[in-house]
């Protein structure tokens, strides 16, 4: 049966409580440890107790494991069996954090968030025992992973006849000292229209060389079809592009085009000069076709063909 808006109103005023946290922790426990259950009898074959066919083992007492969760730590227990393993599958090994929390301990550590307050943050999520500075970096050794796995992917699935490179400076501690590092990224084009980040690699500046070793990974998982190439006028990247993707044209890209000319004219001449610019880049009016001449008005309609 439906609950009424004061029913609801109410229930969520209880959930708001020291009690309703109780009671939502007490739930997603039961559900869980239900959950578990029912998959060891699966696995097992029957219900404790039960004598069956079907039966391939026994149990034999219980582990116990504490997963954390943004309803506070859950204290649950794992069925152990005579001959075998078990460990429930909507669980993790070696992992007492649930995906939840999983995911802001590293979108904490990508921002740079000390191991400390993220110890804090964790536990005003719920976590009554926090976390440890080793647990912050085995988590984040998943983090890694996943980014390698992503950086090395396959890209020959489609092509991508247009691709925009670009870089940025990043502060990386490298050998216990904080230095800059140039970060670049490859980004590109489907003939339909998507968008795609084909790769990234960091590096310690812009040369010739690193844009080259870049360009020459990206060829080397698959990337083709590349018919135009855009970019900043880096002369290293210039270099590399015409020594790597054979066949593509080269343009210079519109931002960095305006970056440049902004930065040599005089301030009081930026709005006339950016007017200018607006009028070289704006594209063309299609022509008209007109009908015979009257004495009425001509009858027009917009053509891309020529007369």
């Amino acid at each position: 049966m439906a609950l009424s808006q004061s029913d609801l109103l109410r229930l969520m005023e209880s959930l708001r409580s020291a009690e309703g946290v109780e009671l939502i922790r007490a739930l997603a426990r039961r559900i869980l440890q239900e959950l578990i259950e029912a998959e060891a009898t699966a696995r097992i074959g029957a219900e404790p107790g039960e004598h069956t066919d079907t039966r391939v083992t026994w149990r034999n007492g219980h582990r116990g494991k504490t997963l954390t969760t943004q309803a506070g730590d859950l204290d649950l227990a794992i069925p152990k069996v005579r001959t075998g393993s078990f460990f429930p599958s909507l669980l993790e090994r070696r992992r007492r954090i649930d995906q939840a929390l999983y995911a802001v301990i590293m979108e904490a550590y990508v921002h740079g968030v000390s191991t400390r307050s993220v110890d804090d943050l964790v536990k005003a999520l719920g976590a009554d025992t926090g976390i440890s500075k080793s647990e912050v970096s085995r988590i984040c050794e998943d983090l890694d992973g996943q980014l390698v796995a992503f950086r090395t992917r396959p890209l020959d699935h489609t092509r991508f006849p247009y691709m925009y490179l670009d870089a940025t400076y990043c502060k990386a501690r490298v050998n216990h000292q904080i230095v800059s590092r140039a970060v670049v990224i490859a980004t590109g084009i489907t003939e339909d229209g998507g968008r795609e980040v084909l790769g990234v690699m960091v590096g310690d500046s812009e040369t010739e060389v690193f844009w080259t070793e870049f360009l020459r990974h990206l060829r080397e998982r698959g990337l083709s079809g590349v018919r135009l190439v855009l970019a900043d006028h880096h002369s290293g990247l210039v270099k590399a592009i015409r020594k790597v993707m054979l066949g593509a044209a080269y343009q210079r890209c519109r931002v960095h085009f305006l970056r440049n000319v902004f930065a040599v004219i005089p301030r009081e001449a930026a709005e006339m000069v950016a007017a200018t610019i607006r009028t070289i880049f704006a594209p063309s009016p299609p022509r008209t076709r007109c009908g015979p001449r009257s004495t009425r008005s001509p009858r027009c309609s917009a053509s891309s063909s020529p007369r």
